[in-house]
């Protein structure tokens, strides 16, 4: 396969996973502030919103140096300077680094739903100390009525 075709599904790739997380953000926020009634976007969504420009900026900036990187290694080793190979070393490198994100996400995600470590939010141990505590006060409270 030559180097462009797999630039292009690269970059499809990128995009579509791209497009997908922001567009199913927006429509969250569309969906929830429709239903709650919100009318404040920044107030009631600022997370998501701040989460999403610090990736996209970040993501602008690690374009950018690596841009800068490939043009100084190129100039060095006195090889021609192709958009295609660029695109294409920003596309493995975007991949890989969001693979072992996603990687580390799931497998905390999968883990934690399926182990305890007893104290942790995350745990559904969590869940029966609070409801256990509840109970008690409840106790507490119909005793002395």
């Amino acid at each position: 396969m030559s180097g462009a075709v797999i630039a292009v599904m690269a970059v499809a790739v990128i995009v579509a996973i791209t497009g997908y997380l922001i567009g199913a953000m927006l429509y969250s926020i569309r969906r929830e502030k429709k239903s709650e009634n919100l009318r404040k976007t920044w107030k009631n969504f600022g997370l998501s919103i701040a989460f999403c420009a610090l990736f996209l900026i970040s993501w602008a900036a690690q374009g950018i140096t690596q841009w800068d990187e490939y043009k100084k290694e190129q100039q060095a080793h006195k090889e021609p300077i192709e958009m295609v190979e660029f695109v294409n070393e920003f596309s493995r490198s975007t991949l890989e680094n969001w693979q072992s994100e996603f990687l580390q996400l799931f497998s905390f995600v999968v883990l934690s739903a399926i182990f305890i470590h007893h104290g942790s939010a995350e745990s559904k141990d969590s869940d029966d100390r609070i409801e256990n505590t509840l109970r008690r006060i409840e106790q507490k409270l119909d005793g002395k009525k």
